[in-house]
């Protein structure tokens, strides 16, 4: 969508040498905050002690990280690798049948995570979206889509949805919204290409193999049901040259990205220092700039990790998903200023091209904007 004309390279490494002169002038202030308050009583609770062999103690103030890169980690390994290792098989042996062993894997999995209750509960969001797709109008799936998700808001549907799944673990929540909320996502998809669909319907089981597909079902990202539908029933697979290098390579991308997080932590506390304003009033206007940034970029890290790491088990399952988000400071394009590429996808194809139609009405133009 939209132009993409790329700046030229001399004219990017000028803007890359001038922003790295300034990052390493406000980082080096904000080392030495760090290193000035480790010990300071409002950061008791969020600096702990971190790598014995760095000698430094560790910024933890994002639950969110530390829950997945220290409590969670083990089970997100386990989980992963189970379904990895028998797509591996299931694709060795019986490749037409590796799209029941992906939903079977993964409705397994969601249901020995979240419980009975959460299970039954998605289900029949997906009952009844794909009894709305039946019907074949797309105003009434896209009503269906928005009322289905506005019950996760409004209460009192909020209050009976959420208390189904009694807490366990800390992330409960966090899996419980983002499996419900993607969940929708996908069924609308679902509907909204049943829509399309000349003649006849697609069966109930293609939406289930479509939902529980495990790598995409917590967090996304989200690829449209055609696409999805095409690839996962492709029985004859096979790779690109080196296209198994590259997957290794990304994949120690990842898993370096992760490390290096954790170690910058030892050093540079960004995500503790903006929650004293009193400390924050001290520092330098270099320094303001650059947690500002660096907690942006951060964002974009964890986005980035998750959606690669995701990315990179769909695409040893021979499929083709959306890409991880780009790097913040590399948007200079609008065309480009998405950040979940999925979800950009996903708007396109069923908001933007649906209303815009022809893209020859600037009335619809803006409407659909």
């Amino acid at each position: 969508m939209g132009i993409k004309a790329a700046l030229p390279h001399y004219e990017l490494g000028f803007y890359a040498l001038i922003l790295t002169c300034a990052l390493v002038y406000s980082a080096n202030g904000i080392f030495e905050a760090s290193r000035d308050s480790m010990n300071r009583k409002t950061f008791k609770e969020s600096v702990k002690i971190g790598w014995q062999y760095l000698g430094r103690k560790m910024d933890v103030a994002d639950f969110e990280w530390v829950m997945w890169f220290t409590t969670f980690r083990n089970y997100i390994i386990f989980a992963l690798s189970g379904h990895v290792l028998f797509a591996k098989i299931c694709t060795m042996l019986v490749p037409q049948l590796r799209s029941w062993v992906y939903m079977i894997y993964g409705a397994l999995t969601v249901l020995g995570i979240m419980g009975n209750s959460f299970f039954m509960l998605i289900l029949s969001h997906c009952v009844v979206l794909y009894t709305v797709s039946l019907v074949k109008k797309k105003w009434m799936c896209f009503a269906a889509g928005i009322a289905s998700l506005a019950t996760f808001k409004l209460d009192p549907f909020s209050t009976w949805q959420s208390d189904i799944v009694t807490g366990t673990f800390d992330l409960q929540d966090i899996l419980f919204y983002g499996g419900s909320g993607f969940t929708i996502m996908r069924c609308m998809s679902f509907a909204l290409e049943n829509c399309e669909k000349k003649e006849g319907n697609y069966s109930p089981l293609e939406l289930l193999k479509y939902n529980f597909y495990l790598p995409f079902f917590f967090f996304g990202p989200i690829m449209t049901f055609d696409r999805f539908h095409v690839q996962i029933n492709t029985a004859h697979v096979a790779r690109k040259e080196s296209e198994m290098w590259d997957i290794r390579l990304h994949a120690l991308i990842h898993l370096g990205a992760i490390v290096l997080v954790d170690v910058l932590f030892h050093f540079l506390y960004i995500l503790t220092i903006p929650s004293d304003l009193k400390f924050v009033n001290r520092l330098s206007d270099w320094s303001v700039a650059g947690l500002a940034y660096f907690n942006l970029v951060y964002d974009w890290v964890k986005a980035a990790v998750m959606f690669g790491v995701i990315n990179t088990i769909s695409r040893l399952d021979h499929l083709d998903p959306p890409q991880p988000p780009k790097c913040i400071t590399m948007l200079y394009v609008f065309a480009e200023t998405h950040f979940d590429r999925g979800i950009n996808d996903w708007l396109c194809k069923y908001v933007y091209d649906f209303l815009g139609e022809n893209h020859d009405d600037i009335v619809k133009e803006i409407g659909r904007a």
